[in-house]
């Protein structure tokens, strides 16, 4: 009964929020993992379990390797997506660490993009990443050809060989001010006496921050890798807003609602529940190393 009172309490306070998430996420979570199993191809319902025989298609009898090519698609553009996130967001937080006048205004340009959704975005840069050239040519192709640069002119998004790369650009665009954040706010909670103490040691700028400053930003640096990564895993608006349904520039959750349109209700739970155990293999590691930091501290 004591227990029952100290808990009680809190537990009723939180049991609208578990039952939500109990249905509409756990729920939801395996009634697509039982629909995978299924053979549930159209709207006429299952007619008998078939074990993992939807996901075995997915990689030896999709039509042209269609999820391995858009696996391909998601795997250049979250490289891309990470690398340029990361090195704009660190550059920008450095530039204003240092000092700069008027730090607040610098600080709300940067930040904006988050403030417009991907789909807002993906209009806009669909319109610069016009793969139109010479005298048709608009966007950026237009710029680089009012300016005499005619030879960087390319087909962006369309070209076979870097599309998805290109792709990229509009995330990196509206998620680096984010990284920056994480950045500024990790630079600015290290103490003040790291650095007089490292200054008193005779310790250089770069060698301050290689040896001082930037370990201390392991932390924010794998959040922001882990946040991120999640979030180009699950990119679909702004893809569908810069191309559209695109062969070139498909990846797995363009694929599956590409797959849901043709009511291929079990390959298009299959290929979800193969894009959440992507994602639970960048989340958990890191649940895990927080939950043990957390103990540890």
């Amino acid at each position: 009964m004591r227990r029952l009172r100290h808990w009680g309490p809190g537990l009723l306070l939180l049991s609208p929020s578990l039952v939500l998430l109990a249905v509409f996420v756990y729920g939801l979570i395996a009634w697509t993992t039982k629909v995978s199993v299924s053979d549930q191809h159209d709207a006429l319902g299952s007619k008998g379990f078939v074990g993992l025989e939807n996901y075995r298609n997915l990689f030896t009898n999709d039509i042209q390797d269609r999820f391995t090519h858009s696996l391909k698609n998601l795997l250049v553009f979250t490289v891309v997506f990470l690398v340029g996130a990361m090195v704009f967001g660190l550059i920008w937080a450095l530039i204003l660490e240092r000092g700069v006048r008027a730090e607040g205004f610098f600080r709300t340009i940067y930040l904006f993009p988050m403030a417009v959704s991907f789909v807002a975005s993906g209009v806009v840069w669909r319109w610069l990443m016009n793969p139109n050239t010479g005298d048709n040519a608009g966007g950026i192709n237009a710029l680089f050809g009012a300016v005499g640069l005619d030879f960087l002119q390319n087909k962006w998004w369309t070209n076979p060989d870097w599309g998805m790369a290109a792709m990229a650009m509009p995330a990196i665009w509206q998620l680096s001010g984010y990284v920056m954040a994480l950045f500024l706010a990790g630079f600015r909670g290290i103490p003040q006496e790291l650095r007089e103490a490292a200054a008193m040691d005779g310790a250089s700028t770069y060698r301050l921050y290689r040896n001082v400053i930037f370990p201390q930003l392991t932390p924010v640096a794998l959040s922001a890798l882990i946040i991120l990564g999640h979030m180009s895993m699950k990119m679909f608006d702004l893809i569908m807003s810069v191309s559209g349904p695109q062969w070139l520039t498909e990846v797995p959750a363009v694929y599956v609602w590409q797959t849901l349109l043709t009511s291929d209700y079990a390959k298009a739970a299959a290929i979800s529940i193969v894009l959440l155990l992507l994602v639970a293999v960048v989340i958990v590691p890191y649940l895990i190393y927080t939950n043990r930091a957390e103990k540890s501290s």
